[in-house]
């Protein structure tokens, strides 16, 4: 059953991608491109002053391989990736979220999964553009988003478990809104904590930023809902007539 479920994750992630893509060739590329043409106009201004003497690169890749095939070939990548954890982690909880359907579940899987290890990093690390950032801090900055993600992660698991455990003192409305503010405060005192990263040039238009960062997060948005929805309704199919081992009464 299980590799069953792999498969129809995998599916549907690379399914997730070519939608993702497709939101990022309409509204991420467009930014990046303006974000690129900023860089090279910056740079041939301090040339043309000669404030700094700078050898022209070759192009390794070209900018329409880029935001073409290569585009294309990581987020598919990605969505198949996610898709099959996304699989693997609807095995283990479907059937111990109450009494959710497959639908039910993966819907929620995927919702805490956006807001666990997309929306609370990028609330604190959001994506930068071309042009931003200092390409020596690109390590350390990598490590704190993962970091981020980690605690996250953590706390989510952990806020799952304490509800598991007041469901029964508390029902489920209590025990879920006790869970919720667990998690938030855990995140908070994270995000606190973690050193801020603003390495946005003076003078960057603010325009550009809002919108590539809306369409990073928005990219991500469309990913794990297709995930979602479509994994649910194929698991929905796939385990017709299955209990899961969770809600099957005990044996005497």
């Amino acid at each position: 059953m299980v590799g069953s479920l792999l498969l129809r994750g995998m599916i549907v992630g690379v399914i997730a991608g070519l939608f993702a893509f497709g939101f990022a060739r309409v509204f991420g590329e467009p930014q990046v491109d303006r974000a690129i043409a900023l860089e090279e106009q910056a740079a041939a201004a301090e040339q043309a002053t000669g404030s700094q003497a700078m050898a022209e690169e070759p192009e390794l890749v070209s900018r329409t391989t880029q935001a073409g095939i290569g585009l294309l070939t990581g987020v598919v990548v990605y969505g198949a990736a996610v898709g099959g954890l996304f699989s693997l982690a609807f095995a283990y909880v479907y059937g111990r979220i109450g009494r959710l359907g497959a639908r039910a579940t993966a819907g929620l899987l995927a919702l805490g999964g956006f807001i666990t290890l997309v929306a609370v990093p990028f609330l604190k690390y959001p994506a930068t553009p071309p042009a931003v950032g200092n390409p020596e801090t690109i390590g350390a900055r990598t490590e704190l988003f993962f970091v981020m993600m980690l605690v996250s992660l953590l706390a989510a698991v952990a806020a799952v478990g304490l509800a598991q455990r007041l469901w029964a003192s508390r029902g489920g409305w209590n025990a879920s809104i006790i869970a919720a503010g667990a998690f938030i405060i855990v995140v908070a005192i994270a995000q606190y904590a973690l050193p801020t990263v603003n390495e946005v040039p003076e003078g960057f238009p603010a325009d550009l930023l809002w919108y590539f960062r809306t369409a990073s997060l928005g990219l991500h948005a469309v990913l794990w809902t297709v995930v979602g929805l479509g994994f649910g309704a194929l698991a929905e199919r796939s385990l017709a007539g299955y209990r899961p081992a969770a809600a099957r009464p005990a044996s005497r």
